[in-house]
């Protein structure tokens, strides 16, 4: 038994993912949408190893891939609606109305190939293509005003 199942804390963290996905829901008009939505949210946060299709489809339950498919593909939903949902989310969270989301790309070169993602592709750090893993990561900033002392210790 984990012990965030015997703590409650995952408890807590499932409370906090369906209230997430309740709050997107109006992104998507019908509820067959709303459901593979969930489905496809819980898919990419759980332990599957590749998130594919048919494995995220397999972790749903689902005997075949076409509904998150479909999700994807062809589905008619509220992409405008959910982006304004989840930066509004993102502000309640992070608090700073003026900060800016800052997406960026990092490669680590490495040497083996036994770490995840590790193939031969571009690295800007080397610049140039290197057997290496790239990151994503994103970043909340904001402005900040800075303030520089004389010797004396005034402003």
């Amino acid at each position: 038994m984990l012990v965030a199942t015997w703590s409650g804390s995952l408890l807590a963290w499932e409370l906090e993912l369906t209230t997430f996905k309740s709050q997107l829901s109006s992104a998507f008009g019908r509820a067959e949408l709303r459901r593979s939505a969930s489905a496809f949210i819980d898919g990419l946060l759980s332990c599957v190893a590749r998130k594919t299709g048919w494995q995220l489809a397999e972790q749903a339950g689902l005997e075949r891939p076409y509904r998150l498919q479909s999700l994807l593909g062809c589905s008619s939903w509220q992409a405008d609606t959910l982006r304004d949902l989840v930066r509004a989310d993102v502000l309640a969270t992070l608090g700073d109305a003026g900060g800016v989301l800052v997406v960026d790309e990092t490669g680590f070169l490495k040497k083996g190939t036994h770490s995840v993602g590790v193939a031969r592709q571009y690295s800007g750090t080397a610049g140039r293509v290197e057997n290496c893993q790239v990151g994503v990561f994103v970043v909340s900033v904001r402005r900040v005003r800075l303030v520089l002392r004389g010797a004396a210790g005034s402003a």
